[in-house]
């Protein structure tokens, strides 16, 4: 099982091929935000690596990122624990005024269908 470190939170086994926006939910306890409901709709998943980030993402998280000419950040919705990863949660419920997180995502990677690109 991948090891997901939280900064500020710790570190915590995660099942290999989940989510990391219900990895940060379910395993770290943290309010992460996903007001899509994690279909890379929009940016409030958004998290920082510290390290393990991942060479490729997703079509839709490419699309969505370059749409708003953002770097150095990613969707934790479009991307799947299969290897160790440190990551900061930038984007948390707490603070937000947001009347809830959003829908919980899936369990699958969505939108469908996935495809992959270099970042």
């Amino acid at each position: 099982m991948p090891n997901l470190t939280v900064e500020g939170a710790g570190s915590f086994e995660v099942p290999h091929g989940k989510r990391l926006v219900l990895a940060l939910e379910d395993e770290a306890k943290v309010d992460q935000l996903h007001a899509c409901g994690g279909n890379a709709r929009c940016i409030t998943c958004r998290v920082e690596f510290v390290s393990g980030e991942p060479e490729m993402m997703t079509a839709a998280e490419k699309s969505v990122l370059a749409a708003r000419g953002l770097t150095g950040i990613r969707l934790s919705c479009q991307i799947l624990c299969d290897h160790d990863m440190s990551v900061r949660a930038i984007s948390r419920f707490a603070g937000s005024g947001r009347k809830d997180a959003g829908k919980r995502p899936e369990d699958g990677i969505q939108p469908q269908p996935v495809e992959l690109a270099p970042k």
